[in-house]
């Protein structure tokens, strides 16, 4: 028997939960669903991998009134990857029944989009853009819809969709219930959530399990070569079925893929800038491994599942570490192994001990050498050794006794003693 029968979901709902598999709720689905089934506005904060989808999808289905043919719910998501990965999530739980949903995104004709809204949906899940101008057009009706969730927050705000959303919320309901999923909450996105949020419920899950599950994790310095000859190297050692290297900005991207393509590596890229058409045609061909190897950025990537990522390369350290989580994160998915493979040079080490410190990611310390993988000492080595060295002399200091009666040469004398009881200490450490 399911552990979602506390939350009496209709016998539809529970048949759906049964097909996915799914045996209990994951923790950000315990304590969101509760909460939007009382219609309670909140923020769920929680990372890539924890259920936060089926979170708002289910309680949202078992709210729809059938009787009235009118938008209740609206799903907004920064990307169309994305909000088309909800709507197959939907389109799963509601299959077979009277409740209708649309997904609306760009890149497809709006006409015929238009023309679709004739009969209005129960639940609209769409990009804010898109969404936005079916609104302004009032081709689309939300001015009864109680419910407005707004996925990956942080990345709508980075990708400058806040204002969009901002357009079509303004025309919901003034009593307007609000679900705001993110990963972080980014305080310049506080002003926006101030505004039709009155004292939301927040939750908060830090489940990082999902991070290292299945994932081997390579560290490897960059040392006296540059990094893309280092990435060259990297690239030339693994064998895999799909590769995703991320670089922290558009310029980089496009210098390592250029790279990468003059020294016989086909690649493609995913980012920011790519038109609707160039992206559809690059996710074909991606999906049709026509590439091993793919060159992203974050905000491009964050929001595409792309099956079958064997190995991701951090060529840079991103600023932020819940971008390293996102990367990461690309592979070791549905059960399978993969590796992720952190390029680093000595300016790296800040970010790297806040990785360790934040993340606990167990690191295995390697380098390339003649097309194999060679063994390094641990990154921290040196720095434990020296810290070693300072704890042995203060207490080989507290050790030995300063003469009553100082001769000359007796700091020599006192170095020597402490020289020893540092080798005895040493040894009894062993």
């Amino acid at each position: 028997m399911s552990n979602f029968t506390e939350f009496q979901f209709k016998p539809f709902i529970m048949d759906a939960i049964q097909k996915l598999g799914f045996k209990e709720p994951t923790p950000i689905q315990k304590e969101m669903i509760p909460l939007i089934l009382e219609g309670k506005s909140a923020i769920g904060q929680a990372h890539t991998g924890t259920g936060k989808t089926h979170a708002f999808l289910l309680p949202i289905v078992q709210r729809i009134d059938t009787g009235k043919q009118e938008v209740q719910a609206v799903i907004t998501s920064p990307t169309r990857e994305l909000a088309t990965q909800i709507y197959e999530r939907l389109k799963e739980i509601i299959e077979g029944t009277e409740i209708t949903a649309k997904l609306l995104i760009g890149g497809t004709d709006k006409q015929r989009l238009m023309e679709k809204l004739k009969n209005q949906p129960h639940i609209v899940v769409g990009t804010p853009g898109r969404i936005h101008d079916l609104v302004k057009e009032n081709a689309l009706l939300v001015h009864k819809a109680p419910i407005l969730v707004v996925d990956e927050a942080d990345l709508a705000f980075d990708m400058g969709f806040i204002e969009e959303i901002d357009g079509f919320a303004a025309r919901m309901p003034e009593k307007l219930e609000m679900y705001v999923f993110s990963a972080t909450i980014p305080v310049k996105l506080q002003p926006f959530l101030n505004k039709y949020m009155e004292s939301p419920a927040h939750i908060k899950i830090n489940d990082r399990k999902p991070v290292a599950e299945g994932i081997e994790f390579f560290l490897v310095p960059i040392r006296s070569k540059n990094r893309s000859d280092k990435l060259l190297e990297v690239c030339k050692t693994i064998n895999p079925f799909l590769c995703l290297i991320f670089c922290n900005t558009r310029k980089t991207a496009d210098e390592v893929a250029s790279f990468l393509s003059e020294n016989g590596i086909r690649t493609g890229e995913i980012h920011g800038d790519l038109t609707p058409r160039e992206r559809k045609k690059m996710m074909k061909q991606i999906r049709d491994l026509e590439f091993q190897y793919i060159v992203a950025t974050d905000l491009a990537a964050r929001g595409i599942d792309i099956e079958g990522v064997s190995h991701v390369i951090n060529y840079e350290i991103p600023e932020d570490l819940e971008f390293f989580v996102h990367r990461v994160g690309r592979t070791a998915r549905a059960g399978l192994e993969g590796t992720a493979i952190t390029l680093y040079g000595p300016d790296d080490e800040d970010a790297l001990d806040r990785i360790d410190e934040k993340l606990g990611i167990p690191f295995k310390h390697r380098d390339v050498k003649d097309g194999e993988w060679i063994e390094l000492k641990d990154r921290q080595a040196r720095k434990k050794r020296v810290k070693q060295e300072d704890e042995l002399d203060k207490v080989a200091k507290a050790l030995v006794r300063k003469p009553k009666k100082v001769k000359p040469g007796y700091k020599k004398a006192m170095q020597k003693e402490m020289q020893k009881i540092k080798k005895k200490l040493k040894k009894s450490k062993r």
